[in-house]
């Protein structure tokens, strides 16, 4: 069964940037321990684009629902907004200076190639 891959796009307004990326950075490690888990970028936007891109890829589609469903998820966005100066539990939402993200899209890929350096 191929891995599957999902795509968090968040749109973040000029200048909140680094309150995102520092949210994410404390939130380093809750995710790794999770059953089926297998890779994390976070993507900030160089050119063309006021878009992140949060990249997971998961063994299926059972653990990346799971990982939703799970306490650690919960934990690491309600630790995010409590950060932030919110209260009810958004993690990227409205922080110090406004919304480090003011909108979200989520797509989901199945693999169907992979190439790593070193390995054919």
């Amino acid at each position: 069964m191929p891995s599957v891959v999902k795509f968090n796009v968040l749109t973040v307004p000029e200048g909140s940037g680094p309150a995102l990326e520092e949210r994410f950075a404390k939130r380093a490690g809750l995710v790794e321990g999770q059953p089926g888990f297998e890779e994390f970028q976070l993507l900030r936007p160089v050119e063309g684009t006021d878009r992140y891109i949060v990249y997971t890829r998961w063994k299926d589609e059972e653990s990346f629902r799971a990982w939703l469903e799970s306490a650690a998820f919960r934990e690491g966005h309600a630790r995010a907004a409590a950060e932030a100066g919110e209260g009810h539990g958004h993690g990227h939402g409205h922080g110090h200076g406004g919304p480090a993200a003011t909108g979200s899209e989520l797509w989901g890929f199945e693999v169907i190639e992979h190439v790593v350096e070193g390995r054919g």
